[in-house]
């Protein structure tokens, strides 16, 4: 007999999507080994995420629907589930990240979490976080969904020159994650700057921070800190840090000249394994 894990549906998202599941398969009259086999899947699977000890993908939840014919319910539920693997601190900010207009965002040592390939995130959040890693990988990649949206946000990114050089990963990854970068160079919506070394000292030398800006809401100042992160939505940050952001702006190079200078890191600096071609 199948031991059958009774959950608390309002315990988490993940525990309302198993329960979910289990309920509407059962009206359904399928058992697990049927759903799995309709869904290209073992029963094995549909079991752990009945039971929420594993986290359902989109592509999953997408084929839940068809097969239930659910009405996208589980299409939903599945941003909401992944939302939720998110460390507890940050989910406050990916919260606001989601909901603003337009996003400035100066970065020191990696590439912003929105522009990362999944390999990237995956060598990035493995090194602190090697337990749960799919999950993690899968809700950073869900948060990227916004730039996706019929009305995005504008997103504007300099990045340090230091975080082209820094191999993430392997050699092979961090070529497609350049490669990944450059595909945005003609994106209406968002504009990547590369900060050069020949700089010297600059308004962003005290480290990485973010300003979101809302259609109702206040301004949003949000700096990352070892083990969580700071927000502040006080006046007199909004104005040093945007004057900082504005001074790094003019201080990076072109979009035109970043691109050129990217695609030179790329080539030059990490070979050329397969991966996507760039023109």
């Amino acid at each position: 007999m199948v031991n059958i894990r009774n959950l608390d549906p309002s315990a988490s998202p993940l525990d309302y999507y198993g329960s979910e599941l289990r309920r509407l398969r059962e009206e359904a009259g399928l058992g697990q080994a049927q759903l799995g086999s309709i869904l290209y899947c073992t029963a094995s699977l549909v079991g752990q995420i009945e039971t929420a000890k594993k986290v359902p993908t989109r592509q999953f939840s997408e084929r839940l629907d068809a097969a239930l014919m659910t009405g996208g319910v589980f299409t939903r539920l599945v941003g909401l589930v992944l939302k939720s693997q998110l460390p507890t601190w940050f989910q406050a900010y990916a919260e606001m990240e989601a909901k603003a207009t337009y996003i400035s965002t100066y970065q020191s040592q990696l590439v912003y979490g929105l522009l990362q390939t999944p390999a990237y995130a995956r060598a990035v959040l493995g090194v602190d976080s090697p337990v749960r890693l799919d999950e993690m990988v899968a809700a950073r990649m869900e948060r990227q969904r916004i730039l996706e949206r019929e009305h995005p946000p504008v997103l504007c990114v300099v990045l340090d020159e230091a975080v082209l050089h820094r191999e993430i990963g392997g050699a092979e990854v961090m070529r497609t994650q350049l490669a990944h970068l450059l595909g945005f160079r003609d994106h209406p919506w968002v504009q990547v700057q590369v900060l050069p070394f020949a700089v010297g000292q600059h308004p962003g030398l005290l480290g990485s921070f973010n300003l979101l800006r809302f259609e109702d809401d206040p301004d949003l100042f949000y700096a990352p800190v070892y083990g969580g992160g700071h927000m502040a939505a006080d006046p007199q940050s909004i104005r040093e840090r945007s004057v900082s952001y504005a001074r790094l702006q003019a201080t990076a190079l072109s979009r035109e000249d970043s691109a050129a200078l990217i695609k030179r890191v790329m080539e030059e600096r990490y070979g050329h394994q397969s991966g996507p071609e760039v023109a």
